[in-house]
């Protein structure tokens, strides 16, 4: 392996990922698991941090640099949240060096809105990796997940943002709830998908009573496994939709995030009559992380 020069580090809630990078930002090796901070004390971090890297043969010499679920007030060391409408090239001046960690490590800040109140982590690095890179973007950013963001980017800033929980809605509903008895075989159906698309953005307060009926479907009529879980997305991401509406109209939207769900979001824009475009989501979390231990 070249000389590494950096190591960056996605740290979110359930899992984490690194790579290690060479002077010419060249990853030269990564790893992933599940280490996010939901499984972890504070104490667990720097030897979850240390273990990786031990494997990897990465000396001590070597500097961190971080975001996401690490910088927590329940995470490694809390790194106090930026106010928006921040600048994304303020992310690395806003890390905070934590003390007690065998090398050098820094925690890059999230981002918080005060009114309405909302906040992330993880997903400033994201979209400052995409203004790194295209330096003269404005616009939507739209990266779904766990907790769906909804970002207004204006020179090179965070304005205003939405969070919808519609990830976490569906699988609570898909593995938790009376409705995971119909999808027991996962599966896929486009067909259905889009159908519910369109059911929850022409009515979307006719979708609680909908969800229900993806059961009775299962129960009384000929309904498979994989259109009950199509249909169960297709209501959510519609009815998220309608909810940030101002967000999409109009607009064409960046999505930044796991490529099959940013290919479901890109499927309802259309439906809507809307446009949009994804990009690849580690190559944002690098390009941002870099970018902000070079700001530092």
């Amino acid at each position: 392996m070249s000389h590494p020069s950096l190591i960056a580090v996605d740290w979110g809630t359930t899992g984490f990922r690194l790579w290690v990078l060479g002077s010419c930002g060249n990853t030269l090796a990564s790893i992933d698991g599940p280490f996010g901070m939901s499984n972890l004390e504070p104490c667990d971090f720097g030897r979850v941090l240390e273990e990786s890297l031990n494997n990897l043969g990465i000396g001590q010499d070597v500097p961190a640099i971080i975001c996401g679920m690490a910088g927590a007030a329940q995470g490694w060391c809390e790194a106090p949240y930026l106010s928006a409408p921040t600048r994304l090239d303020e992310l690395g001046a806003g890390a905070i060096r934590v003390s007690n960690a065998s090398r050098e490590v820094r925690i890059l800040p999230g981002v918080k809105q005060q009114s309405p109140a909302n906040v992330m982590r993880g997903e400033e690095t994201q979209i400052a990796g995409l203004l790194h890179l295209v330096s003269d973007f404005h616009g939507i950013v739209c990266l779904p997940g766990t907790h769906t963001k909804w970002v207004r980017v204006t020179d090179g800033a965070i304005i205003e943002f939405e969070t919808c929980m519609t990830g976490e809605q569906f699988a609570f509903f898909s593995k938790a709830s009376v409705l995971s008895h119909s999808m027991p075989d996962g599966g896929w159906s486009d067909c259905a998908f889009k159908a519910a698309i369109r059911f929850a953005t022409d009515d979307p307060s006719a979708v609680p009573r909908r969800l229900f009926a993806i059961r009775a479907d299962m129960l009384v009529g000929k309904q498979t496994s994989a259109q009950a879980r199509a249909t169960l997305s297709g209501l959510l991401i519609g009815q998220e939709l309608m909810a940030v509406r101002q967000y999409w109209l109009d607009q064409t939207v960046t999505l930044i995030g796991a490529p099959a769900l940013c290919e479901l979001y890109l499927t309802a824009l259309g439906i809507m009559g809307a446009s949009g475009r994804a990009v690849e989501v580690s190559e944002m979390t690098l390009s941002g992380l870099t970018a902000a231990y070079q700001h530092q």
